[in-house]
């Protein structure tokens, strides 16, 4: 018989030691409203991963499961350096599971919560990473709706010029599934309130311009330590994401460019169409607007299209020149 996650929720230490679809249980790594996930050990490969288990009451919902194993064929099916991994991912005695690869490190929160706002350029590495991470997703037909800083992990890097290697992880395994059976309604969604877009809160379609949202969420609290909207109760911060206009980056930081306000003005529009098209230009035009404003970078590389003219020793061979 297999363990029962749901009796977990309160006393996770019953878990620990037990096996599970051929992983043993070793310790939880962290929690949320429908999942927890542990570190495990796959008995079959001797190798350590991060086991998530999803509360029963999905495994028990048809049309869950259905979206469940969609995506999680989906998600396992992109190879990115930066989006874990996922090597598995199944039903045993009523509980579904997903085996990720094992990051060690921490996650974004952690950092932010320790260090508040995080030096430009350390922002700028991590931002491209994730960046190219979610724009990769989006090429797949996958959109996270979740972004926010627990989701991004951050783990040591190769070398001085890449001190960290960052990884988006809970990527869209549940998401949708969630919206389409009945375990959110009307008036409700998936996301995190800080992050959410305005689109995700009136329950119109998304698309990955969503994730550019959220993701200019979290890149404006990692140069501000705060997001780009705080309000008393979630209902006034619901209220901000679809009508009032962030707070400037530079009142948080005035010792950046201006010109960086324009930027997150673009990304966190209310319209997606109003928003950049990829992650990958959100963090392009920022890195440009943080080194000295839209016009500042290296000038464009000229190329000479003539044909070359041959070095003297090849002269022989080719022969003169019209």
């Amino acid at each position: 018989m297999a363990p029962d996650p749901s009796g977990s929720a309160g006393r996770p230490s019953e878990l620990i030691g037990q096996e599970l679809a051929g992983y043993r249980i070793e310790g939880e790594i962290g929690r949320g409203g429908m999942a927890v996930v542990y570190r495990a050990l796959d008995l079959r490969l001797e190798r350590t991963v991060a086991l998530k288990l999803l509360a029963p009451e999905l495994a028990r919902n048809d049309t869950f499961r259905r979206r469940f194993t969609y995506e999680s064929r989906a998600a396992a099916a992109i190879d990115h350096p930066h989006i874990v991994p996922v090597f598995e991912a199944g039903e045993t005695d009523g509980v579904l599971y997903i085996a990720m690869r094992y990051v060690s490190g921490s996650d974004l929160r952690h950092l932010l919560d320790g260090q508040g706002q995080l030096a430009t350029e350390t922002v700028l590495r991590i931002a491209a990473q994730i960046a190219s991470a979610l724009d990769a997703a989006h090429e797949h037909g996958l959109v996270h709706r979740d972004v926010k800083p627990g989701n991004i992990l951050v783990s040591r890097g190769t070398d001085s010029d890449h001190p960290e290697h960052a990884y988006l992880t809970d990527f869209g395994l549940t998401k949708k599934s969630l919206s389409l059976t009945g375990f959110t309604t009307v008036g409700q969604f998936v996301g995190t309130l800080d992050y959410v877009s305005p689109e995700q809160i009136s329950g119109k379609p998304v698309d990955g311009r969503c994730d550019v949202y959220g993701f200019a969420c979290v890149v404006y609290e990692c140069l501000a330590a705060r997001p780009p909207f705080r309000r008393d109760d979630d209902m006034a911060l619901l209220w901000a994401h679809q009508y009032d206009e962030p707070t400037p980056l530079t009142e948080a930081r005035p010792d950046l460019a201006a010109h960086a306000d324009a930027v997150f003005t673009k990304a966190l529009a209310k319209s997606p169409d109003d928003r950049y098209d990829s992650c990958l230009d959100f963090v392009a035009a920022l890195r440009a607007a943080l080194h000295g404003g839209p016009e500042s970078g290296h000038p464009p590389t000229e190329v000479d299209l003539r044909a070359p003219t041959p070095p003297g020793w090849a002269a022989p061979v080719l022969g003169e020149r019209d």
